[in-house]
């Protein structure tokens, strides 16, 4: 009718985007690497999990329809290295009992991954990569050594300890850069049964000074010693959290 305002147009709901599923659950997954394992870069390592956990069946979550299931590494792990309990997070649509989810990823790992134990933890808490703080090591360095140069690696390791700084050089972006070790190694001790000769070390991951690598303190303790170390394999034993190091 004349005189009337017009009829305002009712909004039409957005069916172009799908819905998806809420997040409801998050597990925490303590998997290991064997030392025979595909050798794949970081990028490659990450597809072939999110392959495998998508073959799972388990109803994994996403940020948007047609996207890729979220995941959350705790640490990236170097290639050709082993790893006794590594971290990372898988987020669910729906609350899945441990049995189920274990009986879904025991056989779905990538090769040369297995399954060791697994959690539900909160699914509000922080995310995994921001919390892992160190890791620690297993390095084999075989029966090279006699008693002599082993008792002189246990001093180079006091020294090392001792030491406010022990300056290295790496390349970082196809540069040449001098960084400091020091405060990326947070402990180190030699072991192993004669004659083979281990080192365990304890690296630190730092947002600012980058990451503690073993064969770095390998080789720094090679320099005290004066004498070069060989490495026969690495190790990985755990990723440390950050309220764990205390």
């Amino acid at each position: 009718m004349p005189g009337l305002p017009e009829s305002p147009i009712p909004l039409q709901p957005d069916v172009s985007a799908e819905a998806v599923p809420a997040a409801v659950q998050r597990w925490r997954l303590v998997v290991a690497r064997s030392a025979d394992a595909p050798p794949l870069a970081q990028r490659e390592s990450a597809d072939a999990w999110l392959e495998a956990m998508e073959a799972t069946g388990l109803p994994l979550y996403r940020t948007a329809a047609g996207t890729r299931p979220k995941i959350a590494f705790g640490a990236p792990l170097a290639m050709g290295i082993a790893a006794e309990a590594e971290l990372l997070d898988l987020v669910l649509t729906e609350r899945w009992p441990i049995w189920r989810v274990r009986g879904a990823l025991v056989d779905g790992l990538p090769m040369g991954w297995h399954l060791v134990d697994l959690y539900d933890v909160w699914l509000a808490g922080p995310p995994l990569p921001g919390r892992v703080a160190a890791a620690e090591y297993r390095i084999d360095l075989g029966t090279a050594l006699d008693d002599a140069a082993r008792t002189g690696l246990a001093t180079a390791v006091d020294v090392f300890l001792a030491s406010k700084r022990s300056m290295r050089e790496r390349v970082k972006g196809g540069a040449t850069v001098a960084y400091d070790l020091r405060p990326l190694v947070l402990d180190v001790r030699v072991g192993g049964e004669p004659p083979r000769t281990e080192v365990w070390t304890r690296t630190r991951f730092h947002p600012e000074l980058g990451t503690g690598r073993p064969e770095e303190a390998i080789a720094a303790l090679g320099d005290l010693l004066g004498q070069p170390l060989a490495i026969e394999s690495i190790v990985r034993e755990r990723v440390v959290l950050g309220d764990e190091l205390d």
